[in-house]
């Protein structure tokens, strides 16, 4: 049987949380521009605790010499990347239109060099999606399972 890799030290965790944010931010920004899927203003609230992640992970958790402190940002760093999936499955309600959300969701953003504002975006419309699942529902898969991962790795520690 294939035993998951389960870290016991809250360093090793810490920064495979932080690698897994950094992979997830990667694969919506390779989203956006080599296949020109735009997102809208949810899909950046999403990414903020991934940026947020990958740094204190990759960058902040090898410079933490005492395990408790390794632990606690650990901890901080699952929630981070908890909070980015509970946008997405929000962001899936509204898609499915179950749940309510901001009636517009482009703010007035405006594309870099060009002077001109993006195309209007909704929040509630699934620009991409694979296998029948939206990018902000395979954002909160991968954001599950990455604190859960996280979870039973310090439960172990």
């Amino acid at each position: 049987m294939i035993r998951p890799f389960l870290p016991a030290d809250p360093k090793l965790v810490a920064m495979g949380v932080g690698a897994g944010a950094l992979a997830l931010l990667l694969a919506a920004l390779g989203l956006q521009y080599f296949a020109g899927i735009q997102p809208c203003e949810m899909c950046h609230w999403q990414r903020w605790p991934y940026i947020a992640a990958a740094i204190l992970g990759i960058l902040g958790a090898p410079m933490i010499k005492d395990q408790n402190n390794a632990r606690h940002l650990a901890i901080f760093l699952a929630l981070l990347v908890l909070s980015s999936g509970l946008i997405g499955a929000y962001q899936t309600g509204m898609e499915y239109h179950l749940l309510p959300g901001p009636a517009s969701c482009s703010g007035n953003r405006y594309v870099l060099g060009s002077g001109a504002p993006p195309p209007n975006i909704q929040c509630d419309v699934a620009a991409w999606s694979l296998y029948g699942i939206s990018m902000a529902s395979w954002n909160a898969i991968c954001a599950f399972i990455i604190t859960g991962w996280a979870a039973m790795s310090l439960k172990r520690a």
